[in-house]
């Protein structure tokens, strides 16, 4: 007996099985930098539609994270695929340098070496050198994940041509009569020192004080409509922020709420009437009698006294009031709070906020003069219980707003600051016709999200009360304390910046008369002593202008962008900046199209954190299973949601990547003698299972292309799996081993299929190279040259199937009932195997038991049913003969199979049964097909 491997032909490939991707992706990553591949990637798209996708800026202060890492992926699919489909997509990668982020950090260092008391403009040096470091790191951690882009010319909010364009599009909103210089109450961290936007403020739980105070209603008006004594007559209020009421000014009611005048002993107490019941029992009134009910409308005007002051506290009537909890009665003090500064702007109350920077009390305020407000909190209750005006207390946890920084309590403080009228020039309205009507989200909720958050907003506060930033272009009047400035006096300063060397510093460093127009008068007084503003622009407003420092001014962006793609908290943050910016000075949103995605969360769904010990940092996954299973990882999951990681997912995925690269391998080792140019069959002679599997899979490609078209990056990959496990590996790959290893190298058997396995290979290719990028770079190094298209990497390959070769959709129903039948006879085998009667299909001999139907169908020319089904022996029979134990397709209408042993001798070659062996004096031990092969290649 011979030995006739070596007379087959099998896989040959270099394209090793195992991946090895740590180890060998810094390999091309070398090869795509040395070769400026994002390059050839863009060129092969040249003169074609533009698409830009415009990166939001991370912070350039630390290390990577899981969330970054998905973030940059998704979007570099996306600029991937775009470009694997022929549209020029360039990527201009961006990093926010400003801000409380960089300065509080470097603020912690400094600390640490003594030095905290160094100049402004030492600062700002100390902050960029530190944004630029991080920058740098991050843009190498980045890369390492397989992200093509413009990585040596990134945008860079502290570069001098953006921070100018900031500058700009102030002077603009300037111009509009937008911005404003306003005392109102914002949040404010003490311990930053800063006001703070509402993207920059996260709410967590929060132990306060919960605290019942009556205020003396003395005002003789009471007695018009209350049988009550003056002298005895109280309204009681609820508090979580004691250290308020020093700068209260005001009892709210709601004018149609019903409000119970009841006496207890020979006291009188006003409180919304459906919250009686419960307020007596935390007072302790055993007895009370209601005297009188209400509305509240009738308090209007009425003058109660202060808690422990001697001043009023006008009644006044606002919407807000709810019977939630409390009293129905609502403390207001102006300087603490937006609804309560409404309030008393309507009725002309002083703005009080008695605080310095730090949270402090000014020493005028009596009592608690120097204390801070959490300090204040227990004086000011020992103060109420001194004057008796205490009527219950107790402690409350709650969700309360925290600085998205330090991650401490904040407070609503009035000061003097910086906004952008949402009313002014009918910003609100413009921008939520621009939700409704212009733009895209994706998801479709993310519509309603935005829509309510610009609806319900208060007017911009763009003033930051820190040195690491861009200036406010604004001059104070030393004489009045009034502003000025104009915008062609800013745009004047933002085209020096744009020259000078380090920007906005030229704010810092100037002298005040270069900065100052001659002569210019204070409008409102007249005066000339002038100083220079000192507050910085909100960092989201440096961020928010990117479309005009980067989409309008790159060469290779387009205004507006297709698209946005951001974590779902940007709603708030940089979607909701930008958006407002491009509406106040464009009139038009900066996006077409808005994507969100989730979180990364651990494989129970738990948020990562690390005083829990479940934060996965994207390094440790590349350094232990490589950056196309991080890859793999994002794709997989349906982003939209909240995205799981765990060690059991990851490996999940290693399987489903080893399913790909085998399929790879496979298809790789069995075209390594083919040349298209010399060896490609017509779509005419090409065999019609090849078409189907062409057809099959072409079919898939389309789905593949429309779930990249409309972001649903999981649908691409649990298409391309399936596609490994079934169409190829189970069905099509399974099939061919037979044709190409015994079939003669140049017979048109073996051809047919290398011509359908070279096209599939390339679609294949286009469709996995957004996704596992550093695969498909190294799958196209390793096709053979014959086969390999002209161009220096798979990104630069732009490849459609042959739609001549696929078969139209009546030919492919047909093979679609053969593959059913075939998948029918392999259930019938399966028993048997299980049993051990039978080892291989191909030990088998099938008999089909048709209707006339499926005769005629499987009796179409060129249908090799032995082939098709990997067994000896095939026969086709009419269904009225099939014996009793015949099985029954439940699947198939009209089919039963038999399944027997194999007649005659397996060949020693093909391993197929054949009762003609030994017919070959030759070749004995051969079949008479290996017979031939080994003839012709003699």
């Amino acid at each position: 007996m011979s030995n006739y491997k070596k007379t087959l032909h099998l896989p040959r490939t270099k394209f090793p099985m195992k991946a090895n991707l740590t180890q060998n992706e810094p390999k091309i990553l070398k090869f795509w930098q040395d070769n400026d591949i994002y390059s050839d990637m863009v060129k092969a798209n040249e003169g074609h539609d533009r698409y830009t996708l415009h990166d939001g800026p991370p912070y350039a202060n630390a290390h990577i994270h899981l969330g970054t890492a998905m973030n940059k992926v998704l979007k570099d699919i996306v600029v991937k695929s775009k470009n694997m489909k022929g549209l020029k997509a360039e990527y201009v990668p961006g990093w926010d340098c400003h801000g409380l982020p960089i300065e509080y950090k470097v603020g912690q260092e400094l600390k640490e070496k003594g030095k905290t008391d160094l100049p402004p403009l030492t600062i700002r040096k100390i902050c960029r050198d530190y944004a630029a470091k991080w920058q740098k790191i991050q843009s190498k951690e980045f890369e390492r994940l397989g992200v093509l882009g413009t990585w040596d010319n990134p945008y860079l909010t502290m570069k001098p041509e953006y921070e100018a364009a900031t500058t700009r599009e102030l002077g603009n909103f300037m111009g509009e009569g937008s911005v404003v210089r306003n005392k109102k109450p914002i949040y404010w961290c003490n311990s930053c020192k800063t006001a703070l936007a509402e993207a920059e403020v996260e709410y967590a739980p929060h132990t306060s004080p919960s605290i019942f105070v009556r205020f003396a209603l003395r005002d003789e008006k009471v007695t018009k409509f209350l049988p009550v004594d003056p002298a005895k007559t109280y309204v009681c209020i609820w508090t979580t922020t004691p250290w308020t009421l020093p700068s209260n000014m005001a009892i709210a009611l709601h004018k149609d709420y019903d409000y119970a005048c009841v006496k207890v002993n020979d006291e009188f107490y006003i409180l919304a009437d459906k919250l009686l019941e419960d307020c007596a029992a935390k007072f302790g009134w055993e007895s009370y009698e209601k005297l009188a009910v209400v509305k509240g409308s009738e308090f209007e005007g009425l003058k109660a006294t202060h808690c422990f002051y001697d001043r009023d506290s006008l009644m006044v009537l606002a919407d807000y009031v709810t019977l939630e909890s409390g009293t129905g009665c609502v403390h207001t003090a102006p300087g603490h709070g937006p609804d309560d500064y409404m309030t008393g702007y309507r009725y002309g109350l002083e703005i009080y906020s008695p605080l310095n920077d730090e949270g402090r009390f000014l020493p005028t305020v009596e009592f608690f003069g120097g204390l801070t407000v959490d300090d204040a909190n227990p004086k000011v209750i020992e103060k109420l219980e001194e004057v008796g005006n205490l009527l219950a207390q107790q402690k409350i946890s709650h969700s309360y707003p925290h600085c998205w920084r330090c991650k401490k309590p904040v407070i609503y403080r009035a000061t003097t600051q910086w906004f952008i009228s949402m009313e002014n020039n009918a910003l609100r309205k413009k921008s939520l016709k621009a939700i409704d009507e212009d733009v895209q989200w994706i998801p479709a909720w993310g519509r309603g999200r935005i829509h309510n958050m610009v609806e319900m907003r208060p007017d911009w506060c763009i003033s930051r009360q820190r040195t690491w930033g861009v200036p406010i272009t604004a001059l104070l009047c030393e004489d009045c304390g009034e502003a000025w400035f104009s915008k062609e006096w800013v745009l004047g300063l933002a085209e020096k910046m744009a020259q000078h060397p380090t920007g906005c510093d030229y704010w810092f460093e100037a002298p005040l008369e270069e900065i100052v127009p001659s002569d210019l008068k204070c409008p409102h007084c007249g005066g000339q002593h002038w100083k220079k503003e000192n507050n910085i622009l909100d960092v989201w407003f440096d961020s928010g202008t990117s479309f005009s420092a980067v989409v309008e001014q790159r060469d290779e962006t387009v205004f507006p962008a297709d698209l946005y793609l951001e974590g779902s908290d940007q709603h708030r943050g940089w979607f909701h900046s930008s958006l407002l910016a491009s509406m106040g000075t464009r009139g038009k949103a900066p996006y077409k199209s808005v994507l969100t995605h989730g979180y990364v969360v651990d494989g129970e769904g738990k948020k990562m954190s690390k005083s829990v010990g479940n934060v996965v940092a994207p390094q440790e996954i590349i350094d232990k299973y490589g950056a196309d299973i991080l890859r793999m990882w994002v794709s997989s999951e349906n982003y939209q949601a909240d995205v799981r990681v765990s060690d059991d997912i990851l490996k999940r995925l290693v399987d489903a990547y080893r399913r790909i690269r085998n399929t790879i391998r496979f298809i790789l080792g069995n075209i390594n003698d083919f040349d298209p140019a010399q060896h490609a069959v017509k779509a005419a002679d090409m065999l019609p299972v090849d078409r189907y599997a062409m057809t099959l899979i072409n079919d898939m490609h389309e789905q593949i292309s429309k779930a990249y078209d409309d972001f649903e990056f999981h649908r691409v990959y649990h298409t391309v799996h399936n596609m490994c496990i079934t169409e190829l590996s189970a069905f099509y790959l399974d099939i061919l081993k037979d044709r190409l290893y015994v079939s003669a190298a140049n017979s048109h058997e073996r051809r047919s299929a290398q011509t359908a396995l070279w096209q599939i290979m390339l679609q294949f290719l286009s469709d996995i190279a957004p996704v596992v990028s550093f695969t498909a770079e190294e799958t196209f190094s390793h096709l053979p040259e014959a086969v390999r298209p002209d161009v220096p990497t798979v990104f630069a390959m732009r490849f459609a199937m042959d739609k001549d070769y696929l078969m139209d959709e009546e030919e492919k129903n047909t093979w679609d009932t053969i593959t059913a039948i075939r998948s029918e006879i392999q259930k019938a085998i399966e028993p048997q195997r299980k049993d051990g009667v039978v080892g291989h299909s191909l030990d088998t001999a099938i008999t089909v038991y048709a209707n006339e139907e499926l005769i005629d169908i499987l009796n179409t020319t060129d249908l090799d049913l032995r082939e098709l089904c990997i067994v000896s022996q095939i026969h086709v029979a009419k269904l009225a003969e099939a014996p009793e134990d015949a099985y029954t397709s439940t699947e198939v209408e009209g089919l039963r199979i038999s399944v027997a042993q194999a007649k005659g001798e397996k060949c020693q070659r093909c391993w197929v049964y054949c009762e003609e062996l030994g017919t070959d004096a030759e070749h004995p031990d051969l079949c008479p097909r290996c017979a031939a092969v080994m003839k012709t290649e003699a």
